[in-house]
C-alpha cells in the first residue's frame, strides 16, 4: 500500500475542502441511481416497521429465534462460530452503515480496496441495505461495489436490513436460506393484530434478479457462509463476535445466553455491533431481554474483550474506557461506510466513564462537520451567505463553545463574529440535552426525517471512512481510513486515527 496522504487533522486540503481533484468513484457507479429521499412519503411508509415496533411491541426476537432455527436445521454449527485457518498474524476491515448505493458509498470503494490489499476478510457492521433492505437493492449496494474486494464478507443486519423482515440479508448471507414458512395471525383486536395489519413485507417477486448480481462476486475466495444474523469468527489469536441489535437496539433471551456462552474462554474478543456501546458523549450499554446488557459481558474480565466497534450512526468515534481491573477496552463508533454523515458537531465536550476530551478522538473533526453542515442548511433554506461558514471559522468556534484547543493546526487568527456563533447555535455546536430545547435547526437523527440526506452526499467532500485492523499474537492495530471523493485520497486513504490494543 502506497503512503498515506495529509488527514484532515494535518490540512484543510486533507479533510478534502479546498480545490480537491475529483476521485474516480464515478466510473464504478450503475448508470442508474435511486436517490434515496427521507421527503419522500413513499419511502417513510416503506420504512414504518421500527415505529411500529416501538408502538405495538418489537416481533424481531421471535422472527431472528426462527431464522436461527431454521439454519440449525439446514446444519449451521450449533455454537454459531466460523472457524478459520488464518494465520496468526492477518489482517481484515470493518466498514458500516454501506448500502445508499449512491456518490457516498461508491465514494468509499477506492479508498476501501487500497486499504485492503492483502486482508483476509471484511466485516459489514450495520445496515448492508438502505432503505429497507430489498433484496433487489443488493445488486447495486452490495455486489457491483464490493466485487472487487477479493475476500470473504461477513455482515451482521442493522435496523434498516429488519424493515423487511430479515429476508434478504439471510438469502445473501446465509447460504441462500429459504423464506420462513407463514405462522398463524395473531388473535385480533390486540396490539399484535394491529401491527400484522399496517406490517411492511416485501414486494411480491422480489430479489428476482439476485442470482445474476451475484455473479459479480462469484470467485471461490470470496464467498462466505454465516450461521445466521449472529455469529462469532475465530481467527488467528482472536474471536470476533458480531450481534444482531434489530431494530430497536437490543438483544434477545436467546442470543444473549448465546453471547454470554461465546464470550467465556482466554482467546482476546472483538464485539461487533449494530448499536455502539459509547456514542455521541454517552453510554448505552444496550440491554438484553431478561436482564443484563451487552456491556455488562464485554466488559467483565474473564471474558477478554478488547474493543467493541459499533455501526448505525454514520461517523467516526473512539473512546479507550480505562476498566477497574486496569485494562483499557477501545470503544468504537464505525458507521461512515457509505450512508449520509452524521454530525460530529453536536457532541458536547467529552466526559464520560473517565473518557475526556485528550483521549476522545472523532472523525469528521467538529470543525469540519458544522462547516459541512452550515453549507447544506445555506442550500436547503436558500440563505448561503448567513450559514456559510470557512473551515478555519467553523474550527475556531467549535474551540470557543467547547472550550478546547483546535484540533488542526490552526493557520491566520480568524475573528470569531457575532454570525458565526449565531450559526454555531442553531446547528447545535456541543449541545447537552438540557440545551436542546433553545431554537436551533435539525441536524442530528431527526435530520434524516426532515431533509433528504441525497442533498449533503452527491459532492465532495463526504467525509466517509472505515477500518483496518492488522492482529498479531501480541496487539491489533486499529487504523480509521478517510474516504473525502477527492483523487488525493483515493489513491493514498488517510489515517484519521490509529491505536494499538495490546493483547498480552
Amino acid at each position: 500500500m502506497h503512503p498515506v496522504s495529509d488527514s484532515s487533522r494535518d490540512t484543510a486540503e486533507g479533510a478534502g475542502w479546498t480545490g480537491a481533484e475529483p476521485g474516480t468513484y464515478r466510473k464504478l457507479m450503475p448508470g442508474r441511481v435511486e436517490k434515496i429521499s427521507w421527503l419522500d412519503p413513499r419511502m417513510l411508509w416503506a420504512a414504518r416497521n421500527g415505529v411500529l415496533a416501538s408502538w405495538f411491541g418489537d416481533p424481531t426476537g421471535r422472527t431472528r429465534g426462527r431464522w436461527v432455527a431454521q439454519r440449525a436445521a439446514a446444519g449451521a454449527p450449533a455454537d454459531k462460530v466460523i472457524r478459520r485457518s488464518d494465520p496468526e498474524r492477518f489482517s481484515f476491515m470493518v466498514i458500516g452503515d454501506t448500502g445508499e448505493g449512491d456518490d457516498s458509498q461508491y465514494a468509499v470503494v477506492p479508498g476501501f480496496l487500497k486499504a485492503s490489499q492483502d486482508t483476509s476478510f471484511a466485516v459489514l457492521a450495520s445496515d448492508v441495505i438502505y432503505p429497507v433492505g430489498s433484496a433487489d437493492d443488493y445488486d447495486g449496494k452490495f455486489f457491483r461495489p464490493y466485487q472487487d474486494y477479493r475476500a470473504p464478507i461477513y455482515a451482521i443486519p442493522g435496523n434498516h436490513d429488519w424493515y423487511e423482515d430479515l429476508g434478504a440479508f439471510m438469502r445473501v448471507f446465509c447460504d441462500d436460506a429459504p423464506a420462513l414458512p407463514a405462522e398463524p395471525g395473531p388473535r385480533r383486536f390486540t396490539r399484535a393484530w394491529l401491527r400484522s395489519l399496517l406490517w411492511h413485507r416485501p414486494r411480491p417477486g422480489d430479489g428476482q434478479h439476485l442470482n445474476e448480481a451475484r455473479k459479480l462476486r462469484s470467485a471461490t475466495a470470496q464467498q462466505a457462509v454465516q450461521p445466521g444474523p449472529y455469529w462469532a469468527i475465530d481467527a488467528g489469536p482472536v474471536r470476533i463476535i458480531g450481534v444482531d441489535t434489530g431494530l430497536l437496539g437490543t438483544l434477545d433471551a436467546e442470543q444473549g445466553a448465546w453471547l454470554r456462552e461465546v464470550s467465556q474462554g482466554p482467546r482476546p474478543k472483538i464485539l461487533v455491533t449494530g448499536s455502539p456501546l459509547y456514542v455521541d458523549g454517552e453510554h448505552h450499554p444496550c440491554a438484553i431481554e431478561g436482564g443484563g446488557t451487552v456491556d455488562d459481558i464485554v466488559t467483565a474480565p474473564e471474558h477478554h474483550y478488547v474493543a467493541a466497534i459499533g455501526g448505525d450512526i454514520h461517523n467516526y468515534q473512539r473512546y479507550p474506557v480505562r476498566l477497574a481491573d486496569g485494562r483499557t477496552l477501545q470503544y468504537v463508533v464505525s458507521g461512515g461506510g457509505g450512508a449520509f454523515m452524521h454530525a460530529t458537531h453536536t457532541i458536547p465536550r467529552v466526559s464520560v466513564a473517565g473518557v475526556d476530551e485528550r483521549d476522545f478522538r472523532c472523525y469528521p473533526l467538529r470543525g469540519d462537520s458544522l462547516a459541512f453542515y452550515g453549507r447544506l442548511y445555506g442550500r436547503r433554506l436558500r440563505l448561503r451567505r448567513f450559514f456559510a461558514l470557512s473551515e478555519a471559522e467553523a474550527q475556531a468556534v467549535v474551540a470557543e463553545r467547547l472550550g478546547i484547543p483546535p484540533t488542526r493546526v490552526p493557520g491566520p487568527e480568524v475573528r470569531v463574529t457575532r454570525r458565526i456563533r449565531l450559526v454555531a447555535g442553531l446547528l447545535g455546536t456541543g449541545s447537552r440535552p438540557e440545551r436542546r430545547r433553545r431554537l436551533r435547526l435539525p441536524v442530528r437523527k431527526i435530520y434524516t426525517q426532515l431533509f433528504s440526506p441525497g442533498n449533503a452526499t452527491y459532492s465532495p467532500p463526504f467525509f466517509k471512512c472505515f477500518l483496518r485492523l492488522d492482529v498479531t499474537p501480541r496487539s491489533v492495530r486499529l487504523r480509521c481510513f478517510a474516504a473525502t471523493g477527492g483523487l488525493a485520497q483515493e489513491l493514498n486513504p488517510p489515517v484519521e486515527d490509529e491505536v494499538t490494543i495490546p493483547l498480552v
